[in-house]
């Protein structure tokens, strides 16, 4: 008596949910729906396909690589890293118009921004301004955590390693050097810069530095990370933002600058440029190499025809496997009685 009323307490309410008695839809799949269907998916696929492999084949690219290695390379003095505050200069040209707007990145190869203790290398809160992780810095941080017994702010392996270098760009106009302006703002994510990413409430900013000292292997303090704009300093430096967003890959570019105004609203006209670097970032250490890529993007984004060639190879892929069904079934249905 006790094991049945046991098994009634546990009993499923009598509901059609509960008993599982709810109407259900189940497809009938025949050849009359997915032979059609398969083609449908597959000219849909190919027909996208089409269209994303032109537009990125259209789309503009310019890599120049000032690694320095060879050495009949510009940069080649550049590249000992005995050699301090070396400037080297990149001549190209351009045959055809560079539409605008024109995107500036630098690139690095078997760079591993994606290594866990790398990405683990820093003080979230201290990057959010809270001014208590100034003086007492987390120990995520380490070996990058404490310079002679002061803290380093920032801390970590991520921003002791921004990339350092800086470009100018000229356009040559009748032996003559015609500098191109470089817009450097909203390079960085919003959500990085507005939510992220904070500067202390302190004025000026210097002074909430106080007692603390630079990142190793930077050349002057966060709050100095831009002398021409008072607004970019500090952890909201666009630069820095741009450099904490880690690449997933070990061969990556990120944006520098926006070529947008001026007389290069419309793009780069078609002429001879000068690039000058200043090269300061180190990379034969771990056989990098650095490059510049100037791009302009469309609808779908930047240049990547991996993903129109997906698209065709997976279209074509459905079209065939029609015709194989076509064919099974034309020869071994069965007749329309059974």
């Amino acid at each position: 008596m006790v094991k049945q009323e046991q098994e009634l307490d546990n009993r499923p309410d009598n509901t059609a949910f509960t008993q599982q008695r709810l109407p259900a839809w189940q497809p009938m799949l025949s050849a009359g729906i997915v032979i059609p269907g398969f083609v449908l998916i597959g000219l849909a696929f190919i027909g996208i396909g089409v269209a994303l492999f032109v537009t990125s084949r259209s789309i503009q690219v310019l890599e120049i690589d000032y690694t320095g290695v060879a050495q009949d390379s510009p940069c080649y003095r550049c590249s000992d890293p005995d050699t301090k505050n070396c400037v080297c200069t990149m001549d190209f040209s351009i045959d055809t118009l560079f539409k605008g707007p024109v995107f500036f990145y630098y690139g690095l190869t078997n760079y591993f921004q994606n290594y866990r203790r790398y990405g683990a290398s820093k003080d979230a809160s201290q990057l959010s301004g809270d001014l208590e992780y100034f003086k007492n810095p987390s120990s995520d941080c380490s070996p990058y955590q404490y310079d002679n017994d002061k803290p380093i702010v920032p801390c970590g392996s991520i921003a002791n390693s921004m990339f350092n270098d800086t470009f100018k760009l000229y356009q040559i106009v009748n032996g003559a050097r015609k500098q191109v302006p470089l817009d450097g703002k909203g390079i960085a994510w919003w959500t990085d810069y507005n939510v992220k990413y904070r500067n202390p409430s302190v004025t000026p900013l210097r002074n909430a530095f106080n007692g603390t000292v630079k990142p190793v292997f930077w050349s002057r303090p966060a709050y100095e990370l831009d002398p021409t704009d008072p607004a970019n300093n500090g952890f909201i430096n666009q630069d820095f933002l741009v450099w904490m967003r880690r690449a997933a890959l070990p061969n990556f570019r990120k944006l520098y600058r926006r070529i947008t105004e001026g007389d290069y609203a419309e793009g780069l006209p078609a002429g001879n440029y000068s690039l000058e670097i200043a090269y300061n970032y180190p990379v034969l250490s771990f056989d990098g190499e650095k490059k510049v890529v100037f791009s302009n993007v469309s609808w779908m984004g930047g240049k990547n025809e991996f993903l129109g060639i997906a698209y065709l190879v997976i279209g074509s892929l459905c079209i065939v496997m029609s015709i194989v069904m076509l064919i099974v079934y034309a020869k071994f249905k069965f007749p329309e009685e059974d």
